[in-house]
């Protein structure tokens, strides 16, 4: 042994050492005894003697030297100790991150300050290791370790426990937040529902007619959209019933459609002659909003005579089927509201017979993915299938059947008018 190395054994801990060193076990033990005549704790001597042991292991394995220097310092208000590893021979810079104990890089050196225990007066010496003996320094390492060991095991059970109580706290929580969605939900649908109600007239019992109706949204979001339909008995005890589909969906387009009925049934009770109803409803909304545009299709019906008299604006045909299975759409031209020149280019006057079906709709019950007349053909063979139904059955069933290949969800509206005997 050098008396360098000699010297790295037996250190004063008052003292500035220099020692150089060529093995790893040689360093390992200067440092750990270095540090235990310096009375650091175990642990901090641990990530001490890991650091310098781990920056001059490719040094001293590569055969070259490194050299040890430490330097205690009295300051005024504590004492430390500065620890230097040289690395002179080294072809780059010794690595200083991801040490146990942070080290600060000064050229070819790397140094670590170290706050020393203080000294204290009075009080009873606790047994210390001896320096010189390494097994005994390893035994209180490794007890610091185990200590430690089993204070992190009680931290983390704690924090597990913690982490228990505080998912149950959480799934608790989730369990009433989704209960009081669902009941949130549920408040929202029976609003709705009394919105859709508040929307439209009710069932109407007429001597000599069955009426019945289907509506459906294109969102489950909103109550209804653009698609209306209003009905109800003239003085004469005519029954009038409109049918409108504004632009656009949800709430907006409602408003609309609600102008629309609302100016209908207005000028159809003041007793404007049917083939005016269209352009003058226009005439009276237009200036108030320059945005709507909606079609509408105006039937009255004699429930006596069974006279049908049609006025369309842009709107989709009726189709009437006979109770023998014959059937025709009721073809009227005309511009709807918010068109050039809107209006019914004339009335259209039918005689329906005993159990002959009247089908009223919107757009939304025939848009086909494929050509504009394959809807009408499929209605069209439907009501013939369902005809013999309950009348208050078959716009359902029309919506059901039909709603197989639509081309994208709309508003979709289907009324049933049969002439009973």
């Amino acid at each position: 042994m050098t008396d360098q190395a000699a010297a790295a054994r037996h250190p004063g801990p008052e003292r500035p050492h220099r020692t150089t060193h060529r093995s790893l076990p040689e360093l390992r033990s200067a440092v750990r005894s270095l540090a235990a005549s310096l009375r650091l704790p175990a642990e901090l001597r641990t990530r001490l003697t890991l650091s310098v042991t781990r920056v001059a292991e490719p040094e001293l394995r590569a055969g070259r030297i490194v050299t040890l220097e430490s330097d205690p310092e009295q300051g005024a208000r504590e004492r430390t100790m500065t620890l230097r590893l040289r690395t002179p021979y080294a072809p780059w810079p010794a690595p200083s991150q991801g040490l146990p104990l942070p080290a600060q890089r000064e050229e070819d050196t790397l140094v670590w300050q170290l706050p020393l225990p203080a000294q204290r007066e009075g009080a009873a010496p606790r047994r210390e290791p001896d320096p010189h003996d390494s097994v005994e320094l390893l035994e209180e390492e490794l007890r610091v370790a185990v200590a430690r060991a089993e204070a992190l095991e009680t931290d983390r059970r704690r924090l597990t426990h913690e982490l228990d109580e505080t998912n149950s706290g959480v799934l608790a929580l989730y369990v009433q937040l989704e209960e009081r969605d669902e009941q949130l939900r549920r408040a929202h649908g029976q609003m709705l529902r009394e919105l859709e109600d508040a929307l439209r007239p009710g069932p109407m019992k007429v001597d000599g007619l069955e009426l019945a109706i289907h509506y459906a949204p294109a969102g489950t979001d909103a109550p209804t959209g653009g698609d209306l339909y209003d009905w109800f008995q003239l003085p004469d005890g005519t029954v009038h019933i409109t049918v409108v589909d504004a632009l656009g969906h949800g709430l907006t387009s409602t408003r609309s459609a609600l102008n629309v009925t609302h100016a209908v049934r207005t000028l159809a009770l003041e007793g404007h002659p049917l083939e005016t109803v269209v352009a003058r409803t226009d005439e009276i909304l237009m200036p108030y909003d320059r945005e709507l545009m909606a079609t509408v299709l105006l039937a009255r019906i004699d429930p006596v005579s069974g006279h049908l008299t049609l006025a369309n604006g842009s709107h989709p045909p009726p189709l009437l089927v006979s109770e023998d299975g014959s059937a025709r759409f009721l073809e009227v031209r005309g511009r709807g509201i918010g068109y050039p020149m809107a209006g019914s280019e004339r009335l259209w006057h039918e005689k329906l017979a005993p159990g002959d079906l009247l089908v009223l709709y919107t757009d939304g019950l025939t848009e086909s993915r494929r050509d504009p007349y394959e809807g009408e053909r499929r209605l069209t063979s439907a009501t013939v299938r369902h005809r013999h139904r309950p009348t208050e059955e078959i716009p359902g069933a029309l919506a059901e059947e039909m709603h197989t290949v639509i081309l994208h969800p709309d508003d979709t509206l289907a009324l049933t008018v049969r002439r009973t005997r």
